[in-house]
């Protein structure tokens, strides 16, 4: 996502604030800024675009000073423009501040502000902080930003500097990751490592609720809620410039497996409202009166979001009663698709650029549907072209196999059918807090199983020289199986099928002899005695079978070879959790077979062709 970087010492910051941002630009960005301090006044350069774009700016008119923060910036609120890059500032230019995450309760603070006269520059959640500070100030930066902060409901890191105190640096982490570099003679604010390695290896990493506060000479930590000194481990870095990218992980694709529990409470932010506990979209257009008219609804994706797609079909349907088609985006339009007014199309694209499903959006909007989109990139073509968005906040994935960018998704889709589903007034308040709590505990489940996924490579050396291998399940097992089987083609480059199991006896039983591997997907309780049924067939015929289900389940260890357990959730939700051990298996039998798992042969990250 965004990258922040901070700097105060002897040096002029400039070239150290855009060289950190070069570091930064492989978690992916919109636009570039810095704001730099001589001393006397804030001097702020940003524009939409490339960091080239900020460096041609600065090449005419450059700033000088030893004080001073930078920032990329990956589109949430507001599209990318000049006006919503970073960093912000206030009325009078005395306070400059960068923003990474979102802030939740911002369009009520937003609001206060107006009413009190304040003009606001951009379409973003950021600058209701800057203009707080300036409200707050009272000749001590430390205490404005402790009096904001207070004020703030969400996830961010903020790295802030006040012209009236040019000899500080003040930063604070709430759930968006920050650390501080210890120099000689300076010190650093960053993001992520990889911005102030060729300057320091030397970091503090902040924990939530921390504030730092920089001189040149010293950093001290402190607590947001008591004010009280804390300590944190000076921690020395060893990796090398490409570790450091990866945050020491060997491939994009395992960081970004385990990026997914942060992704999804990125997802998650200012999409519930906790004081009625009900899902909540701001700015979306689609009012309730419109939802009332909704009588069938399209989802058209290609590849792993069609995949999502097929899950959010299942979950729309039943908490709405809302009919819903799911469509290959390369096939929707040459189907003369029944899309009409009365419809709700949504297309799901991660980059927001696939040819494919922009060709189905435009057909969608041609027959007079209206449109969402789920994407994780917002100033992207679907986005704009669509008529609202539900944004995945995942961050960049650089890997080609997608991970996190799946399961948000499917948070993204969960969401929205609860959503829905409450408009509709179609679930009582009990059931909708039921599913709200549930939704909220996924990423700490999500933890729960990388952190316990040992076993899992195990499994996934044992089958490497595996040259066909099955995946099944039923209903929302079987769209999980389509993606595990997708995920393990895309990388290790072995032949796997995924079928839905009551489909075996109509063909697939030929295929199965001694010894075929197969992975059996068991999470959905009414469907648990015919899967055991279905897995006996293939154990009949020679298979080995590996089960994954939920912890409770434990009469499936009689049934199969070897099990992988995941925590119970309400069971439309399985789908995030039971692709993790999916993900890990097609990564390790990947390594295993010295594949290059980040960019498999033959595919592309974004298909922007059709």
């Amino acid at each position: 996502m965004c990258g922040i970087i901070g700097y105060i010492g002897n040096r002029q910051a400039q070239s150290i604030l855009t060289n950190g941002l070069r570091k930064l630009e492989y978690r992916g960005y919109d636009s570039a800024g810095i704001a730099v301090s001589d001393g006397t006044s804030i001097a702020v350069r940003k524009a939409k675009g490339r960091i080239d774009v900020l460096e041609q700016q600065l090449e005419q008119s450059s700033v000088q000073g030893q004080l001073g923060i930078g920032h990329t910036r990956w589109a949430t609120h507001g599209r990318p423009s000049d006006e919503n890059s970073h960093p912000h500032f206030d009325q009078e230019g005395i306070f400059s501040i960068v923003h990474n995450g979102i802030i939740e309760n911002y369009l009520e603070l937003k609001q206060d502000l107006l009413e009190q006269g304040v003009s606001f520059t951009s379409e973003t959640d950021t600058e209701v902080i800057v203009h707080l500070l300036a409200r707050a100030y009272e000749g001590d930066l430390v205490t404005a930003v402790r009096t904001v902060v207070k004020q703030l409901r969400g996830a961010f890191a903020l790295a802030v500097m006040c012209e009236h105190e040019p000899d500080k640096l003040v930063a604070v982490r709430y759930a968006s990751p920050l650390i501080i570099g210890v120099g000689q003679g300076e010190n650093f604010i960053a993001s992520d490592i990889p911005a102030i390695l060729e300057h320091t290896r030397d970091v503090f990493v902040l924990d939530d609720g921390d504030m730092a506060i920089l001189t040149k000479d010293r950093v001290s930590l402190h607590s947001m809620e008591t004010d009280e000194p804390v300590v944190r481990e000076l921690v020395r870095i060893e990796w090398d410039k490409e570790q450091a990218e990866k945050d020491g992980y060997e491939h994009y694709m395992l960081k970004e497996i385990y990026e997914q529990p942060r992704a999804l409470r990125n997802t998650l932010v200012g999409r519930v409202d906790e004081r009625t506990q009900k899902v909540a979209f701001p700015g979306l257009n689609l009012t309730p009166q419109a939802i009332t008219g909704i009588d069938k609804i399209f989802i058209v994706a290609c590849g792993t979001a069609y995949h999502a797609g097929l899950v959010g079909k299942y979950v729309i349907e039943s908490l709405t009663q809302i009919p819903v088609e799911v469509d290959v985006a390369s096939e929707f339009r040459y189907r003369r698709p029944l899309v009409g007014k009365n419809s709700l199309t949504i297309v799901v694209s991660q980059s927001g650029e696939t040819a494919d499903t922009l060709a189905a959006l435009r057909e969608a909007k041609r027959r007079g549907s209206t449109v969402l989109a789920i994407t994780n990139v917002v100033g992207s073509s679907i986005a704009r072209e669509a008529d609202d968005v539900v944004a995945t906040i995942a961050g960049p994935e650089i890997a080609v196999a997608s991970t996190k960018a799946y399961t948000s998704q499917l948070l993204a889709f969960y969401l929205f059918a609860v959503y829905l589903a409450q408009e509709k007034l179609a679930l009582s308040e009990q059931e909708r807090k039921q599913l709200i709590q549930a939704l909220k505990q996924l990423p700490e489940q999500v933890e729960n199983i990388l952190d316990n996924a040992d076993h899992i490579r195990s499994f996934a050396e044992s089958i490497r020289h595996e040259k066909n291998l099955f995946f099944i399940g039923r209903g929302l097992d079987y769209a999980v199986a389509l993606e595990g089987s997708l995920k393990l083609k895309e990388i290790s480059y072995i032949h796997s099928e995924a079928y839905a199991a009551g489909e075996l006896k109509h063909g697939t039983l030929a295929l199965i002899e001694e010894g075929t591997q197969v992975i059996a997907l068991v999470t959905q309780a009414e469907l648990f005695e015919k899967m055991i049924s279905n897995i006996t067939e293939v154990k009949a015929r020679g298979a080995h079978v590996l089960g994954i289900t939920l912890e409770e389940n434990i009469e499936l260890h009689r049934s199969v070879d070897e099990v992988c357990l995941i925590p119970a959730t309400e069971p439309l939700f399985t789908p995030i959790l039971s692709v993790i051990p999916l993900q890990l298996i097609s990564y390790y039998t990947s390594l295993a077979l010295g594949n290059d798992v980040d960019r498999p042969r033959n595919l592309a990250k974004s298909v922007t062709v059709e």
